[in-house]
């Protein structure tokens, strides 16, 4: 089972992801932002931080850049309905990050964190 962070401020997006992922057989502990995800992260360890790059507070860039400080071998995956982001997030983020842009289905968001978790 995977430990997923979950951070993502669309309240029913966030909702529906997290029912989705532990359907699938993932343990998920959700954030609607970044600050929170952090608070979440120094509390306990993560397999994969799964975040969207357009919040509130503390964007999912900076929140992976404070994750990978916090635990350099935690999977880092951004989620973006922003394609200019997308490009962004990719030139900005810590090595190794994923960008799946939305919409997507989620069987490819699964396919995708497997993908991820098993490099």
């Amino acid at each position: 089972m995977v430990s997923i962070l979950l951070a993502e401020d669309d309240d029913s997006m966030r909702r529906f992801l997290k029912k989705a992922l532990e359907r699938a057989g993932h343990d998920v502990v959700d954030a609607s932002q970044g600050d929170e995800a952090l608070t979440e992260l120094q509390l306990r360890e993560f397999d994969l931080l799964l975040t969207d790059i357009v919040m509130p507070v503390m964007d999912g860039i900076e929140l992976a850049r404070r994750a990978a400080e916090i635990d350099s071998s935690m999977k880092i995956m951004f989620i973006t309905g922003f394609a200019a982001v997308a490009l962004n997030a990719q030139e900005q983020a810590p090595e190794d990050t994923t960008v799946l842009s939305k919409p997507f289905h989620l069987k490819d968001l699964v396919n995708e964190i497997d993908r991820v978790i098993a490099a």
